[in-house]
């Protein structure tokens, strides 16, 4: 008889959690797609004026969400005729296709309940919630082909694998438990970077929103001119809300210094807005800095990048307060270009074409946002992090121990009990009796009858064999009860009656002696 081999059925379950992995990528691609075309439809038949049928909001819809995803659309119906590109991704809109294949890949290696069921390797599962995620994208590439608002071919094949690969990892970084390098450096890098960017975003989002409050009125005129009926109006201001991380990365790119083009012919900076903008008439777009040279307001807006800097090299000197100093300028470095590569990223997505001619160059320049942001982290978060660093150690050095203050001398004997010496002598024998040493509780020294006169009158007093109750000898005696030896039959032990409170040296003897 012969037993079944277990390889084929292990082989068998990998391959059907490749192919479960597979199907969760090509459901969540399902979802969000249907997500935006539910909420499109909805805008279609609530409009009073429609311009096409049914098919025309899937078409829309479908080129919405290849725009989520970073892809770059053309807009065939224009009033020129010719087709005019569409690069500026709403990102709110983005949340969702990313939080989905997020998902997918977190349960996929997740195991849940279920924990006897294979799993394939975090490799395998992104390759695999990715894979089934593109095909979906593919499909929905090809019909937007004839549609209103096709995809442009290269941005689609770059942009869509980058994000749904990017998010997939992501996911089953999450399954693991978001484990940081091994390196100390780069994990305190990370964790660095992490806080500058959002503290950087923050104050981007802080920005735009003062902004838009001080325009309000012209916001609102805005609004009202795009459209009179509610149902525009509703439109409207959801295209306003999936804008608003837009108007964010606006203003850190603005904070920053190199700020954020209106056309091929202006340029918004703190220094002030120079050049002829082509703005359309856009709510969000009325919260733009007026032309001229800048204010103190303007200024202003640096301190968000000064503050995302601090906030960067705290972190890293904390975290480096026992590291070499190179290490940590390194930290602090390293932290910097990571939050720089994040907000290129960032900066790339926020802006793009929003039409041919002056309209090709919209937002901010990737490239420009990110090198900021790696000047301003080497210019303020280099010595951030050494500064707190050096402080940091400060709290590191032991502290020196206070010297001990010698005892005066004194030649009275009767006085020598109650000397520094002789308190320290019962401390030690108490100590080690396990007993504290009390002064007060000590008996006071007394002449004894029968060792003769006080020494205090000249004499010096004869030993008995026995230590005198008033003198350390006898306290020591006293606090160590624990202790079994009989001392007074050893032949040759000699008590001391008293003992020095300090080393003296001895007059020279006179003549006579």
């Amino acid at each position: 008889m012969t037993h079944p081999t277990e390889y084929p059925l292990v082989q068998g379950g990998r391959s059907a959690a490749l192919a479960t992995a597979c199907v969760r990528g090509g459901v969540a691609a399902g979802l969000g797609l249907g997500a935006l075309a539910v909420l499109v439809t909805a805008a279609w038949i609530s409009s009073p004026f429609p311009d096409s049928g049914p098919g025309g909001a899937l078409h829309v819809a479908a080129g919405l969400w290849l725009l989520a995803h970073g892809v770059d659309l053309v807009r065939t119906d224009t009033l020129s005729g010719l087709p005019a590109p569409l690069g500026v991704v709403p990102m709110l809109l983005a949340v969702l296709p990313v939080w989905l294949v997020h998902r997918a890949a977190r349960d996929t290696l997740d195991p849940g309940a279920d924990s006897d069921r294979p799993r394939p390797s975090p490799s395998g599962a992104v390759a695999a919630v990715a894979g089934g995620y593109l095909l979906v994208g593919a499909v929905v590439v090809v019909y937007s082909e004839s549609g209103p608002l096709p995809a442009e071919l290269i941005s689609a094949g770059f942009w869509l694998p980058a994000v749904v690969f990017g998010a997939a990892g992501a996911g089953v970084w999450t399954a693991l438990g978001r484990p940081l390098p091994g390196q100390r450096q780069a994990a305190a890098a990370l964790r660095a970077a992490g806080l500058g960017l959002v503290t950087l975003c923050g104050g981007g989002a802080v920005l735009a929103a003062v902004s838009l409050a001080w325009h309000a009125s012209e916001a609102q005129a805005s609004l009202t001119g795009l459209a009179g009926e509610w149902s525009g109006r509703a439109a409207v201001l959801l295209l306003v809300l999936a804008l608003l991380p837009n108007a964010a990365v606006w203003g850190a790119a603005y904070g920053l210094g190199p700020g954020f083009t209106l056309g091929t012919g202006a340029l918004a900076t703190p220094l002030g807005l120079a050049g002829d903008p082509a703005v359309p008439p856009f709510p969000l777009l009325a919260a733009l800095p007026a032309e001229g040279r800048g204010t103190w307001a303007d200024w202003a807006a640096a301190a968000v990048p000064l503050a995302a800097t601090l906030v960067q090299g705290w972190c890293v000197g904390r975290t480096a307060r026992g590291w070499p100093a190179r290490d940590a300028a390194l930290t602090a470095l390293a932290a910097a270009w990571g939050c720089g590569a994040v907000v290129a990223v960032l900066a790339a997505a926020a802006g793009g074409p929003l039409g041919s001619g002056r309209l090709s160059a919209f937002g901010p320049v990737w490239w420009q946002a990110g090198a900021a942001t790696v000047l301003w982290g080497a210019c303020v978060g280099v010595p951030t992090a050494l500064a707190v660093r050096a402080w940091g150690r400060r709290a590191l050095r032991p502290k020196p121990l206070p010297l001990p203050v010698p005892a005066p001398a004194n030649s009275d004997a009767a006085a020598s009990a109650t000397t520094p010496a002789a308190v320290s002598a019962g401390a030690e024998a108490g100590a080690g009796s396990g007993e504290p040493f009390d002064l007060e509780a000590q008996p006071a020294a007394a002449p004894d009858a029968a060792s003769g006169p006080a020494p205090g009158a000249g004499q010096v007093p004869k030993s008995t064999g026995k230590p005198d109750p008033g003198t350390p000898a006898a306290t020591a005696k006293a606090a160590a009860p624990a202790l079994d030896l009989d001392l007074d039959d050893d032949p040759g032990y000699e008590p001391y009656d008293y003992l020095p409170a300090a080393w003296e040296s001895s007059p020279p003897p006179g003549p006579g002696g």
